[in-house]
């Protein structure tokens, strides 16, 4: 069989580690066949949008998406590419795995958690404007439904069943925010009833940041809005040693797709020295998506050996290695 992919290379270090993804992919054997689009500065360039239209064509016709980190301008500039194609695709769960690696420097050992975050609503609705023609004040509007409220905690909760996970926490700020937060608790607690053979209790946003840094090792899966679920998975990063080993899955009933947690780093853009793991763990993810689950745990059986070995790994991850010739490694160990 031979899985059709759209391909998006992204901006600044993503050509790079989208290529080393490349060669460990065909290192499984399966069958690709990439339709390249171009998103970001390049499309801007070429289209005078950083999202045109025929990446969404593309998207919308293969179903499944590889993409590299795309660059965001702070402050000023165009809307993140993102959250534009979370929105246009409706990808509303974000998946986020942390898992410690041995060889990888980290306080702590043994975390395997999983953040499922609602990923096209709350305060990056894009409902946001000034408020005085002097732009010395501005508002932003934090959207939260029922319907995506209920759809995010069972997709989180199914996925706690599918993959043997034993506890959902929902994370909120009820406390407070009675209405947005209050409205997506009552829809954790009622969801939850309708799975009693998994454990389910829920916790405030920044009590929740504590527990993780203090006991990671207590958390299963957790599950929370679009805001606190973009800031405690880059805490969860943390725990196994940055986003250089975070890998994500955008995910809608009818397309995925699959990135690093990482950005795109412009200033190391062409140097070939980048750390490709985040991305090859995203095609993992990719890969289990299509059901190709052997495929996936050779790849990720030999990026635990590579990173354990600790010998052809780049200098982020205390080696000498290239971009490429960790990728190399990665797919020699594949047999």
């Amino acid at each position: 069989m031979v899985y059709k992919i759209t391909l998006i290379p992204g901006d600044g270090i993503g050509p790079e580690v989208t290529a080393a993804t490349l060669l460990v992919l065909r290192a499984t054997g399966l069958e690709f066949e990439f339709e390249e689009v171009q998103t970001g500065e390049a499309a801007l360039k070429e289209y005078g949008t950083p999202l045109p239209e025929p990446v969404l064509d593309s998207l919308r016709r293969n179903k499944v998406g590889l993409k590299g980190p795309i660059t965001t301008p702070i402050g000023t500039g165009f809307r993140s590419v993102n959250v534009g194609l979370r929105q246009a695709l409706n990808l509303y769960a974000n998946v986020r795995p942390a898992r410690s690696f041995e060889g990888v420097s980290s306080r702590y050992k043994g975390v395997d958690l999983v953040m499922v975050r609602e990923n096209t609503e709350e305060l990056y609705s894009g409902v946001e404007h000034f408020v005085d023609p002097e732009h010395n004040a501005a508002e932003t509007i934090s959207i939260v439904t029922r319907k995506a409220s209920e759809r995010i905690v069972r997709f989180a909760f199914e996925y706690a069943r599918r993959e043997g996970r034993k506890k959902v926490t929902a994370v909120h700020k009820a406390n407070i925010l009675k209405a947005t937060s209050g409205l997506f608790l009552e829809c954790a607690q009622r969801i939850a009833r309708e799975y009693p053979q998994i454990k389910f209790e829920d916790r405030i946003v920044d009590n929740m940041a504590m527990q993780l840094v203090l006991k990671p090792e207590e958390y299963d899966l957790i599950v929370t809005t679009n805001l606190f679920g973009d800031i405690l998975s880059d805490l969860c990063a943390g725990l196994v040693g940055g986003l250089g080993v975070a890998p994500s899955a955008n995910i809608g009933d009818d397309v995925a797709v699959f990135e690093p947690v990482h950005g795109s780093a412009p200033k190391y853009a062409g140097q070939n020295k980048m750390n490709p793991t985040a991305m090859i763990l995203s095609a993992c993810m990719m890969l289990r998506h299509l059901g190709e689950a052997e495929g996936a745990g050779r790849i990720e059986a030999a990026v635990r050996a590579v990173l354990k070995e600790g010998k052809v790994v780049t200098y982020d991850l205390g080696g000498k290695a290239s971009t490429t010739a960790m990728a190399e490694e990665i797919a020699r160990r594949m047999g």
